[in-house]
């Protein structure tokens, strides 16, 4: 049965531990507290043994969780064993594993799977198995449209009230950043004192905790966001960021933009073209509506104007030129990706 990690955590409550668990999701703060709720069901109902296999390298060490599940407790009735993959892709032989498991658990474990990504490609016979017999957990990152209400849930489920007005300032402050956001209600439900918060109380009791990373920053200017790619990149450079620290990261991005370019421009088969950049269902809609705004070629001097902003910052573009150039270069770039208007910031 798939569930949100809200419903888990009601499910939990009124049903006793299920044999298998996945949590799965590009939200952090989501996996980590549905899993977290999993352990607390766990020992709450007598669960006293845990077991935690991660990958070693590039896989897991599945014979040794294999004889895990098969092997007697040595100090408790009931165990819980927690797997652990980054990319929530088993692989195939780590599949038959937890397929294995599945079709017969044994009385004394409980298995939990948590990863940091999920889309359609991820699934199959395994997930489907671990469904079978528990709950598949899949946490999706919230929406903007979606922030407010779940800020005014926590908020409640911390005894804070708050006006509207209130939960929109705070939810402008976190930029999506749910960490962000519940590291702050959890300080306003210490710092309220009662009453119900407006916006003027809660600009003086949370602090600017927005978001600015360089993921949100590229996904600013694709989704064809000018103002917030330019915002987003000024606080980065008031958190002290390094241009070439971020620049891996943007040329990556712009590479794949451009391959993806190259074949729409040849009427190639872009769901190929999607996998083959590893680009995976939840964000292809972001390069989609920007692959409408440019013409392939214009990608590609995108890339290259890229590689002058990594050669600014590290002295190796114009003589003469100050290395805190680049912040504008790299400003005026992300401004004409996000709007077709603003090609010609590239020439200044």
């Amino acid at each position: 049965m798939e569930l949100t990690p809200e419903r888990l955590a009601a499910q939990l409550a009124r049903e006793p531990l299920r044999p298998a668990y996945l949590i799965a999701g590009p939200e952090p703060l989501r996996v980590l507290e549905a899993a977290d709720a999993v352990r607390a069901a766990a020992r709450e109902q007598g669960v006293a043994e845990r077991e935690v296999f991660e990958p070693e390298g590039r896989d897991v060490d599945w014979n040794g969780l294999e004889a895990t599940f098969r092997a007697p407790s040595l100090f408790a009735s009931r165990r819980l064993v927690e797997l652990r993959l980054p990319t929530t892709k088993p692989g195939k032989e780590g599949a038959q594993v937890i397929a294995g498991f599945c079709a017969d658990p044994p009385a004394d474990v409980t298995l939990l799977v948590t990863g940091g990504e999920w889309s359609r490609q991820h699934g199959g016979k395994w997930s489907e198995a671990i469904a079978g017999v528990g709950h598949v957990v899949i946490a999706w990152q919230v929406k903007p449209h979606e922030l407010e209400g779940w800020i005014e849930t926590r908020l409640r489920s911390r005894h804070v009230q708050a006006d509207r007005a209130a939960v929109q300032r705070l939810a402008e402050r976190v930029d999506g950043n749910l960490l962000a956001a519940a590291q702050e209600v959890d300080k306003l439900a210490l710092l309220a004192e009662g009453g119900t918060l407006d916006a003027a109380r809660m600009e003086a009791l949370v602090a600017d905790a927005a978001r600015f990373d360089v993921f949100r920053l590229v996904d600013a200017a694709l989704n064809g966001q000018p103002v917030q790619a330019a915002r987003m990149l000024a606080g980065l450079r008031a958190e002290g960021e390094a241009i070439p620290a971020l620049m891996g990261m943007v040329i990556m991005e712009l590479t794949r933009a451009a391959a993806l370019a190259r074949a729409q421009a040849r009427g190639g088969n872009m769901a190929a073209e999607f996998k083959a950049q590893r680009i995976w269902d939840s964000k292809q809609a972001v390069y989609r509506r920007a692959l409408q705004r440019h013409p392939a070629a214009r990608w590609e001097r995108f890339v290259v104007e890229a590689g002058r902003v990594d050669r600014i910052a590290k002295g190796r573009g114009r003589p003469g030129q100050d290395p805190a150039d680049a912040w504008l270069v790299l400003e005026r770039l992300l401004v004409a990706i996000a709007d077709a208007r603003a090609g010609a910031l590239l020439a200044a």
